[in-house]
């Protein structure tokens, strides 16, 4: 086996695998489940992994470099109009590809599939070019957001209160495995070419500005549409007795699938072969790898997909709804914080985002401090979101008040954890969010006999709040260890030095001003 896949398997291997035990566990204490049922989901779990392991590395061969060429390209050109354009075109080609927004999709009863997610593409489209304008004209990312959120905030009291959990959880779902690296690599693109003082902290931030557009979109679609005549009907686990009956389940959906991701990578492959043939940016072994790495990409995506929808997600609703009926359905809610513990714990991009501020910080914040944040923050909030489906608890309630917190809070610390921070919301609500969570909340809402456009949905929205606030704690104690430190040294040398000169040492290390 190639090492690399072998190494992105067994990263897939450790997402999985706590979710996999704790599934075990309930499923021998709590709700027992037929044999059948367990190969299903079993066999649905090693499809899980193995698409996860191909996608993230077929991912690294051709979106990143993709994404990383285009925005040297943009940066280049002096042209406002054709930058806007090709920012909105790459933000719907990427976002129509990710695996989390079809998933999603499938899980929304009032809206089309295609409707909702050419809805959510053409929202992230709009803010991904608005992304690239903040980084090409230095604009300043803590107000930029301010701004926005607000606006937002604004806009969902004017539409229906049954639309606003799902338009949060859009923001959350689509900056996935697919969205991320070629956003993250499209802004270190940009930033790559100017090379000044503020580039490495403008690197960050287009994740977080792309998550808000989808956001929106989704509000002003949730007019169109009524949600009371909505219908929804759980995933129901197939009929199993064999092993054969389980491979001919999994064998039967495969060519749907595969057909579904065809459609979706088509316009990437497109818009690669046009790029190669305006710049000629690679040379021959760069396009072999990108070539080779779609070919991953389109092979995990279908493997994913299919584990997913027939023997993943339809568990995760069985077992909600099993547990919601018990006459301590409130064991739901440790059982949702133990996993939001290990989710995060074992999520591949999670550990990326960790040493990538133990980097910045220089050790000072190191990986074993944010595992040990993001891992508390993020079972507290699935603890939250399953308090929620139980009590009918209104999502303004934790939303809201939630942003205004994060955003007062990037007024004070250092601008590269601002971009670091509203990144990272994206990517903690990575594939096991959508994949298990969601239908868990949603089987709970369906037992207890909750509205599920208003209470089962906003569980994705609550995992991406967090990293939001912990990872700007992690940001307030670099800065106090910082001037702890300045004031040892000064002390140390000898030397005077009032506040404001140390205030100034603080900002020049991330603002350099």
């Amino acid at each position: 086996m190639n090492p690399k896949l072998r190494e992105k398997t067994l990263e897939s291997l450790s997402a999985v695998l706590p979710i996999t035990g704790i599934v075990l566990f309930i499923s021998v204490f709590l709700v027992p489940m037929e044999l059948g049922t367990m190969v299903l989901f079993l066999a649905g779990a090693i499809m899980l992994i193995l698409g996860m392991g191909f996608f993230q590395l077929g991912a690294e061969m051709s979106m990143t470099p993709i994404g990383e060429g285009i925005g040297v390209q943009i940066s280049k050109t002096k042209r406002v109009w054709l930058v806007i354009l090709i920012g909105f075109i790459m933000g719907v080609i990427i976002t129509v590809s990710e695996p989390d927004l079809q998933v999603l999709a499938e899980q929304v009863p009032s809206i089309p599939n295609p409707v909702l997610i050419l809805t959510v593409g053409v929202g992230v489209g709009i803010f991904l070019a608005l992304a690239i304008i903040r980084i090409k004209f230095r604009i300043d990312l803590s107000k930029l957001l301010i701004v926005l959120y607000v606006a937002l905030i604004c806009v969902s009291f004017l539409v229906p209160g049954e639309f606003l959990a799902v338009a949060f959880d859009s923001g959350g779902v689509t900056t996935g495995p697919m969205t991320v690296p070629f956003i993250m690599a499209l802004g270190v693109g940009l930033a790559s070419v100017r090379g000044d003082k503020d580039s490495a902290s403008d690197s960050f931030g287009l994740v977080a500005l792309s998550s808000v557009g989808p956001i929106l979109a989704v509000l002003i679609l949730g007019c169109f549409f009524k949600p009371t005549e909505a219908s929804y009907t759980l995933g129901e686990l197939a009929e199993v007795v064999t092993t054969r009956d389980v491979v001919q389940v999994f064998a039967k959906e495969l060519p749907a699938y595969g057909a579904e991701v065809a459609l979706s990578l088509l316009p990437i492959a497109a818009v690669f072969v046009l790029f190669q043939l305006m710049t000629r940016r690679y040379h021959k072994r760069q396009v072999k790898q990108i070539v080779v790495g779609t070919f991953y990409t389109y092979a995990g995506l279908v493997l994913f997909l299919c584990g997913v929808n027939v023997g993943f997600a339809p568990v995760g609703a069985f077992l909600g709804m099993e547990l919601a009926s018990l006459a301590y359905n409130w064991v739901i809610i440790p059982i949702g914080m133990v996993i939001g513990y290990y989710i995060v714990k074992a999520e591949p991009a999670i550990q990326v985002l960790n040493h990538q501020v133990e980097n910045v910080t220089d050790g000072a914040i190191s990986v074993k401090a944010m595992n040990r944040c993001m891992s508390i923050g993020v079972s507290i909030s699935i603890g939250l979101a399953m308090l929620r489906v139980l009590l009918g608890i209104p999502i303004y309630w934790i939303i809201i008040p939630g942003y205004l917190i994060a955003l007062v809070m990037s007024l004070f610390v250092p601008k590269i954890f601002v971009g670091i921070a509203f990144d990272s919301g994206g990517v903690a609500s990575g594939p096991m969010t959508s994949t298990f969570l969601l239908p868990l909340s949603i089987g709970t809402c369906t037992a207890v006999g909750g509205n599920l456009m208003t209470d089962a949905f906003g569980v994705v929205a609550l995992v991406a709040l967090t990293p939001l606030i912990a990872v700007q704690i992690m940001g307030l104690v670099y800065n106090f260890k910082t001037a702890k430190l300045q004031k040892a040294a000064v002390l140390h040398a000898g030397l005077t030095a009032d506040s404001d000169d140390i205030i100034d040492f603080e900002e020049g290390m991330f603002y350099a001003e």
